[in-house]
């Protein structure tokens, strides 16, 4: 059957990728901060309080004092590029896509601020996408950070008269090839030390300890994610200490512990005079690593008493990262291309 003469322009039918991480201000001011904080802070899957009882607090005192606070630390970490977040996950988008060829398009997005979820998958399928992975960059599981990435996908979904075919990226927290990478890369960063002989800290991100109540797995893929890790090292570095900890503590609710800052405290007083953090939970560097772990965390240890700190970065764009997020896509597009 001829197409009619009036019938607008197909696409050719392809596969699609969109990467997806947290989010950042589009600039280390306060009013950006504010308007980013007032979207990530709204999410229930973030902030569990109900509306009624929470937004009046976040209206009024989170959103009257934080932004300042958090201005200042953006713009120690600001670069030429912008946030490092969204720099670095950029980076990851093109390499893959440069990885991947014309088999697959590859975009990205943020959960909250730009470039936002709904316009890049738009984008997808407005390229002639009809299947499309969508890639949480998150390797250990929370509601808070993979599951508001599918309701944001859920979301875009019942706005859209044909939607493509999807599929999601599992949690990888562990899937032998992270755990290789994090192994190779930390190894590598930590030849590269002037130092021997130090702890080593995994950070991850912090949760409410209700979450782990509540069933969140979150807590049990970190200590899954540190436990592998550990048994790496314990074959290649036998003389290397290994802690985990968990960071950004926010608020008066009990938090995940052991509190990163407060270890850091710990293992100084204690006689740990060389220290090195790592943050395995994060895919890209960002402003917990940046600033709260490569600087405040730095202040806290050596204030303390430590005298030689470092703060390892993420796997970010580097071939080994790279290598292991190509092998996880490749294989969750296993029959679309």
């Amino acid at each position: 059957m001829q197409r009619p003469a009036d019938h607008p322009a197909m696409p050719n039918p392809k596969v699609g990728v969109l990467l997806v991480n947290l989010g950042t201000p589009d600039a280390p001011s306060p009013g950006a901060v504010r308007r980013y904080l007032a979207e990530f802070l709204s999410d229930r899957r973030v902030v569990e309080i109900p509306p009624l009882l929470w937004q009046p607090i976040l209206r009024g005192a989170v959103l009257t004092t934080r932004p300042k606070k958090s201005a200042h630390a953006y713009s120690q970490v600001w670069s030429e590029e912008g946030s490092p977040l969204a720099a670095i996950t950029a980076a990851q988008a093109a390499a893959l896509q440069e990885r991947l060829g014309d088999t697959a398009l590859v975009r990205h997005a943020m959960r909250y601020g730009k470039p936002a979820f709904a316009a890049e998958f738009a984008a997808l399928k407005a390229a002639g996408c009809e299947r499309v992975l969508v890639a949480p960059l998150y390797p250990q599981y929370s509601g808070a950070t993979t599951g508001s990435a599918l309701d944001a996908l859920g979301d875009t979904l019942k706005a859209m008269r044909w939607a493509p075919a999807i599929r999601t990226l599992p949690p990888y927290y562990e899937d032998p090839g992270f755990i290789e990478a994090l192994h190779v890369d930390l190894s590598k960063q930590l030849s590269e030390l002037a130092f021997a002989r130090p702890v080593l800290l995994l950070s991850f991100h912090g949760m409410p300890e209700r979450t782990l109540r509540l069933g969140d797995p979150y807590h049990c893929h970190c200590r899954k994610t540190a436990r592998l890790l550990g048994e790496r090292f314990a074959a290649s570095h036998p003389e290397l200490r290994i802690e985990t900890s968990f960071q950004s503590r926010f608020g008066r609710a009990k938090w995940l512990e052991p509190a990163t800052d407060a270890v850091l405290v710990e293992e100084a007083r204690k006689g740990t005079r060389s220290l090195v953090v790592a943050a395995p939970g994060f895919s890209a560097d960002c402003l917990e690593t940046l600033e709260e772990l490569a600087i405040r965390g730095r202040e806290q240890f050596l204030s303390a008493g430590g005298e030689q700190f470092a703060s390892l970065t993420c796997l970010n764009a580097k071939r080994t990262g790279m290598d292991m997020l190509e092998t996880l896509v490749r294989r969750e597009l296993a029959g679309w291309i």
